[in-house]
């Protein structure tokens, strides 16, 4: 979609479209979210930046509802998903089970996948809406079960809200859970959904186009979103940044350009879509500010920001030389409690099981009058047959 909402139109397809990661071919319509040049993600025709303060369980109705919820419908709508709020038996012991030094969003793809074993009521919405409510308590158990802390883990209270359970679950000694509150609120809703073709969202789709039920399809996408060229973005960005290890802007131009020469990657910075400053980027900028300011990470990134657009800018082949949506988060997880960068896609991951889930549920019974989408199918041409224009 182009950024005043029109349609584009592809002509025709050439070879050069062919062994691309399909990157811009257009194969469906997405109604839950788009991404303009400018003006980044907006949910339902909403700019993220004026969602970003919202609660996320207004943020999930309205990624199923394209619509904000009145008053009275957002009370009742969090209700609803506390009284979904129930793990399945067997959870626990499927964690406990797992390899303690096996990687976080292995363990949660495979948490979610238990879930459906023995928790799915094969309705595409009843298990997508039962899914987000869970997450919150399945997010705890893996940081508990992990850390050797299950023991003493409170109970559930899902009636204090989505993100407010899972800090009440977690409970990281010396934490503030104010600012913890506030910072996974704000990620959350930044995170949620971003287009139809992001690597995690297509998969899971794509799984669900086989009348896998959302939990085998949900898990499928956190395993594409495990790789470091899409959700494990942030870990890498703060790894960068602790690299980095000073706010100076002569010390951190001089790492910058450094990097550059190497042919290593600059984290935090550049998008397929945007051509400017990330507006997920800047909102949690703001939240820094008002949160740790003084934070060494923070100052860096601030840093950063000045710094890096400068020098990249200098490049021509590249068209967006900014700060994106992972220049921050993985600096704020960091603050409030979360100093395992391991962790830090399970958060990408948590989030984007809402706007997934969504699309699942617009594909499976929204699309084409109801029918929905068929079964994926993409083809493939064998190398010799390739020509200049592919019918």
């Amino acid at each position: 979609m182009t950024e005043d909402g029109s349609k584009e139109v592809i002509l025709e397809m050439t070879a050069d479209h062919l062994n691309s990661g399909l990157r811009g071919v257009p194969v469906g319509t997405c109604r839950t979210s788009f991404v303009t040049p400018t003006g980044g993600v907006h949910y339902c025709g909403y700019p993220i930046a004026e969602l970003a303060d919202y609660d996320p369980e207004d943020i999930v109705f309205l990624l199923h509802h394209k619509r904000l919820p009145s008053p009275s419908e957002s009370s009742e709508f969090r209700n609803d998903l506390a009284r979904r709020a129930i793990l399945p038996r067997g959870i626990r012991n499927t964690l406990r089970s797992l390899p303690k030094d096996g990687h976080p969003m292995d363990w949660l793809a495979i948490g979610i996948q238990a879930l459906g074993m023995s928790g799915r009521c094969d309705e595409w919405r009843e298990d997508a809406l039962n899914l987000v409510a869970r997450m919150p308590e399945l997010m705890a158990l893996i940081f508990r079960i992990r850390d050797d802390r299950e023991e003493g883990m409170p109970n559930s209270r899902p009636e204090l809200g989505l993100v407010e359970n899972f800090v009440h679950l977690v409970d990281i000694t010396g934490a503030d859970k104010r600012a913890m509150t506030r910072v996974l609120r704000v990620f959350l809703v930044l995170h949620m959904d971003h287009g139809g073709g992001n690597l995690s969202t297509f998969t899971g789709k794509a799984i669900a186009s086989g009348h896998a039920d959302v939990y085998a399809s949900m898990s499928g996408a956190m395993n594409a979103l495990y790789g470091p060229l899409h959700g494990r973005a942030n870990q890498s960005c703060l790894e960068f940044v602790q690299r980095i290890g000073t706010s100076d802007a002569d010390a951190v131009e001089k790492f910058v350009r450094a990097e550059l020469v190497a042919k290593r990657p600059i984290f935090g910075f550049g998008h397929a879509v945007l051509r400017a400053e990330d507006p997920r980027a800047a909102i949690q900028f703001d939240l820094g500010e008002e949160i740790c300011p003084d934070d060494a990470n923070f100052r860096t990134i601030r840093t950063l920001r000045e710094v890096v657009p400068k020098i990249l800018g200098e490049i021509p082949k590249i068209r967006n030389p900014n700060a994106n949506v992972d220049i921050a988060s993985g600096t704020l997880l960091h603050h409030v409690g979360f100093t395992d960068t391991a962790y830090y896609t399970t958060f990408f991951g948590w989030a984007r099981t809402v706007g997934i889930g969504a699309q699942i549920v617009d594909e499976r019974t929204v699309m084409r009058d109801g029918k929905g989408v068929p079964l994926y199918r993409p083809k493939y041409i064998a190398e010799q047959q390739q020509e200049q224009h592919v019918d």
